[in-house]
């Protein structure tokens, strides 16, 4: 039981578990609303840009929406969307709150939509906005009425149009900077609308019409996320692929996560900020999409990634913004942090070279070139992403773990991959010729210096140890799934860093799997993906839905999971989990030509 705010309080919201938020998003940025109706975390124009609403992270700035009385929260995506309602059960009856990011965003302007509803009995909220740009060092300035009588500001380089709350309160909030507040009362039934928009220039045309906005995003989200039917969890890849899409910026880029700063591990230093995109992480929705709805979400990932080459060539770098530029410097900030974290922005990995990005690119593009939707500038793309690796794939590199440059066995034989599938996607000719012999001497050299006596492949030709990144090279076609090698790495790997059913991505040391690092969710759903390519259906079920439970409430997944306090952990929602539940959704449901392939278990229920 949750305690509401009388009207004359100053209400607090405190951060909550990972898994209490659910996530809005337009493409260009996105939104965490908590369990008592608060956003608490909003960057603005666009997602590498500073934070509005960052109380997530101990900054300035909040948008809240909270019952007067007593509540138990709840809520729910509508299928298919990033539509959020918010449900309170209160004593005098139940209120939902209808949340989005009007959809799709423009990349200079956002609009924030909130429909308060009385579902049965009256409805009495109190209403919170305190936007602070600048993560919480900038608050409104020149605020003043509109000639329709909503509110208007500046803040920061933003300016700010608030409409359906003509009867706030304008509140002196000394050094943390005005805010407004008011309180509403509906009567059973009705609904009273709020519009939030927030714009890199002037605000020059009329303000929001919620109906309008509400039905073009309705109408959108229909379009855009595919019915998924032949998927094994209809209802959750569905889900997944709207996460991907929010994700997504109309340039094509898809940012890792929504967040920066929280902790994968208490106390332990592990704080990044995820809100560029990464090559690979952008390959791996491009996957998944090819596997489950060839379409936009595919095409988006090829176009990114295609002039990320084209400028760059063999310097790509392992991310950038999602406008296509270099990724900021990491620093930190001057905020409390998120329990067990500190905030910094921005990212080391400007500043690395990861190899296995021009493997996922060629990747990628192959899986595009099999769905006839590789133009010739994606060839030309597919070339520069092939020379790369031939000119490079004998240097030491950061690895998909992004660690100290070694020779990671991972990087060379997902090159080794990408260069002999787009070889076979590619018309018959020199170029194919040569890239699958290149693919070819990779596998053969690092066959020579990185399998394990036992037959397995190992971390690196001088580290012996085991990496769940080493299930993935024979998913992407390197090896046949009855490969000694495929068959042994799989074995060990579910013997040495596994335990019921969730996956570790390496052993840091010598205290248990779980002491070290949280359960990482994109290994659960790697091994499905290996289970399943060695016929053994059962085993593929079971890793996929023992992951699949590894959600927040609402169905959002960061990029690890606590299995013993059973809780999120690291930024919010983490994309290339949604990614690879999505592939492992569309592959599972279809059989695998192996033998000794076990009963095939009933279609899981939606």
């Amino acid at each position: 039981m949750t305690t509401g705010f009388g009207p004359d309080e100053d209400p607090r919201y405190p951060p909550q578990d990972l898994g209490s938020y659910a996530l809005l998003a337009d493409g260009e940025r996105g939104a965490l609303v908590g369990p008592r109706g608060e956003i608490c975390w909003l960057c603005a124009p666009r997602w590498h840009d500073d934070a509005v609403f960052a109380a997530l992270i101990g900054g300035g700035g909040l948008y809240a929406v909270t019952p007067e009385e007593r509540f138990v929260p709840g809520g729910v995506y509508e299928d298919g969307s990033l539509i959020w309602r918010s449900r309170w059960v209160t004593p005098s009856g139940i209120i939902e709150c209808r949340d989005a990011l009007a959809f799709p965003g423009e990349t200079g302007r956002l609009v924030l939509l909130r429909r308060i509803v009385a579902r049965e009995g009256p409805a009495r909220v109190r209403v919170v906005l305190h936007p602070v740009a600048a993560f919480g060092r900038e608050p409104m300035r020149e605020v003043r009425r509109g000639a329709a009588g909503e509110w208007q500001a500046r803040l920061g380089g933003l300016t700010l149009r608030w409409s359906g709350a003509e009867d706030a309160r304008l509140v002196d909030g000394g050094g943390e900077g005005a805010r407004f507040t008011g309180e509403l009362e509906l009567v059973a039934g009705r609904q009273r609308d709020l519009v939030l928009e927030l714009g890199a220039g002037p605000l020059r045309t009329a303000a929001v019409d919620p109906g309008r906005a509400w039905a073009a995003t309705e109408r959108a989200w229909a379009s855009a996320v595919p019915a998924l039917t032949d998927t094994v969890a209809v209802r959750d890849a569905r889900q997944a692929y709207a996460v991907l899409r929010g994700m997504t910026s109309a340039a094509g880029g898809m940012v890792a996560a929504a967040t920066t700063s929280l902790p994968e591990r208490a106390e332990e230093g592990r704080n990044y900020d995820y809100r560029y995109v990464w090559i690979r992480d952008q390959a791996y929705a491009g996957q998944a999409a090819a596997a489950a709805a060839p379409g936009p979400l595919l095409d988006d990932a090829v176009r990114f990634t295609t002039a990320r080459l084209h400028a760059d060539g063999p310097g790509l770098s392992p991310a950038y913004t999602v406008d296509g530029r270099p990724v900021p410097d990491q620093h930190r900030l001057d905020l409390p942090g998120y329990p067990g974290g500190y905030d910094r922005i921005g990212n080391h990995v400007n500043r690395q070279f990861q190899l296995d990005c021009f493997g996922e690119a060629l990747l990628l593009l192959a899986a595009a070139a099999e769905h006839g939707r590789l133009d010739d500038d994606g060839w030309a793309a597919a070339r520069i992403a092939a020379d790369a690796v031939r000119q490079r794939w004998r240097e030491a590199d950061a690895g998909i773990w992004e660690l100290g440059n070694r020779d990671w066995t991972h990087s060379r034989l997902i090159c080794a991959a990408g260069l002999r599938r787009i070889a076979a996607a590619a018309p018959r000719g020199t170029s194919a010729r040569a890239w699958s012999d290149l693919a070819g001497a990779i596998l053969a050299d690092t066959a020579r210096h990185a399998l394990h006596p036992d037959g397995h492949w190992q971390r690196s030709p001088d580290d012996p140890s085991l990496d769940a990144a080493l299930l993935l090279p024979p998913l992407r076609g390197l090896l046949p799934a009855d490969d000694p090698r495929t068959r042994a790495t799989l074995r060990a790997y579910t013997a040495g860093l596994t335990d019921g059913f969730f996956g570790y991505r390496f052993r840091h040391d010598d205290r248990t799997l779980s002491k070290a690092e949280g359960a990482f969710l994109l290994c659960g759903f790697v091994t499905a993906l290996a289970e399943h390519q060695q016929g053994h259906e059962i085993e593929a079920y079971r890793w996929f839905e023992r992951n699949r439970g590894a959600c927040g409430a609402p169905g959002l997944y960061a990029e690890e999971y606590d299995v013993a306090q059973r809780q999120l952990l690291g930024n919010l929602p983490q994309a290339f989990v949604h990614a690879l539940l999505l592939e492992a959704a569309a592959r599972l449901a279809r059989p695998e030509p192996t033998a000794g392939a076990q009963p095939r278990p009933k279609k899981t229920a939606p």
